[in-house]
């Protein structure tokens, strides 16, 4: 039975009671503005900088020796492995990579690795399966065509660089290493899709965490084919040059990245690139087209490869990955870019594509 006293108790704690709830009101709809008003997630990395770049170097006297590649810094960022190493790579036959591999394992990381079934016989592949760590392979004719690597979930390495020796030290590649949770959850969801789901190709899905994302306030864009729409997505980039348009890539038969490029010529926008001979005279090739129309394209020197997969933008965005210009990288394969806004990492692929195209023939 209620008291005179616990009415007035009761009547006295109902606007506190109402406070507290508009309060919580107000709280729950402010950060809900906030997150919606953000463009896209931010995060920020202060530990050494969030990103390195290399670039293979088959002129350099250490090639010959195949030492002090751009593989020594990925093996000892492996050996710095706590947790897990998940690997997703087009082929293997590095033994820098493989040994360090195998450490990882031995000292209790969880290693897992994704191939292309085409590479499974590798003598280290097969090494890799010797000491327990599992090895998954596509199993189907399209190329499973990832340069990647996560590490313990934060550290994601990618870029053209095959962990061959002919990728580290005889062909013209580059390798990216970005240090963000998010990347990081990026491919690893692009990884498990592989290993865990046996999806590959179209099987993918559209469902990466964090397509775009800041770190340390740079823009960074992240897409995997064939499921994203990459394509699409570098022609919009590559539509809004307003300046100069540099690429240099293995393979380019893509009519689409073509035409944006010539339409982007003929409005005034320096364009300047570099193809692999041996696939410049392919059929579908966009070689001579792009020289007909009075570009400077060119053929690259390398009497190996010149394997890069990279477009520079007004000095100021980088486009680079597994993806070359064409349509089994589109349609079929299983590829990643990464899209950066930033004029240092553009002025390293700068550097590196004018060092190609100064020897490079038309």
């Amino acid at each position: 039975m209620f008291t005179r006293f616990h009415r007035r108790w009761i009547t006295s704690i109902i606007p506190i009671l109402v406070v507290i709830v508009l309060i919580g009101l107000y709280l729950i709809f402010y950060f809900q503005a906030q997150h919606e008003s953000s463009p896209h997630p931010s995060e920020t990395v202060s530990n050494e900088g969030w990103y390195a770049i290399y670039f293979t170097d088959p002129t350099s006297p250490s090639a010959s020796s195949l030492r002090g590649g751009p593989d020594a810094a990925l093996a000892e960022a492996i050996d710095s492995a706590r947790y897990s190493v998940d690997v997703a790579i087009y082929r293997l036959d590095l033994w820098s990579i493989r040994d360090a591999l195998i450490r990882a394992h031995m000292r209790g990381v969880r290693v897992r690795v994704v191939t292309d079934s085409d590479h499974e016989d590798e003598a280290e592949i097969v090494d890799l399966r010797g000491v327990g760590i599992l090895v998954i392979g596509d199993q189907r004719e399209p190329l499973m065509h990832h340069k990647f690597i996560v590490i313990d979930g934060v550290e994601v390495w990618t870029g053209s660089m095959n962990y061959t020796v002919s990728g580290a030290y005889r062909n013209n590649n580059n390798l990216i290493r970005i240090r963000s949770s998010r990347v990081g959850q990026d491919y690893t969801r692009e990884f498990e899709e592989m290993f865990l789901e046996d999806r590959f190709g179209a099987l993918s899905e559209t469902d990466t965490p964090y397509p775009v994302l800041t770190i340390d306030g740079i823009q960074v864009e992240v897409y995997f084919s064939p499921d994203d729409g990459v394509e699409d997505r570098i022609v919009d980039v590559l539509r809004g040059a307003e300046e100069s348009i540099d690429f240099m890539v293995y393979t380019f038969t893509s009519d689409a990245l073509a035409e944006v490029i010539l339409e982007r010529a003929k409005g005034g926008v320096d364009v300047r690139g570099v193809i692999e001979k041996d696939q410049a005279s392919n059929p579908g090739s966009d070689y001579e087209r792009l020289r007909q129309a009075g570009l400077d394209v060119r053929l690259d020197s390398n009497p190996r490869n010149m394997h890069h997969k990279v477009i520079i933008i007004d000095g100021s965005i980088v486009i680079t990955g597994s993806f070359n210009f064409s349509r089994s990288a589109e349609e079929h394969n299983d590829e990643n870019i990464l899209i950066l806004y930033d004029v240092g990492v553009s002025q390293e692929y700068l550097l590196e594509f004018k060092r190609i195209f100064e020897i490079a023939s038309p």
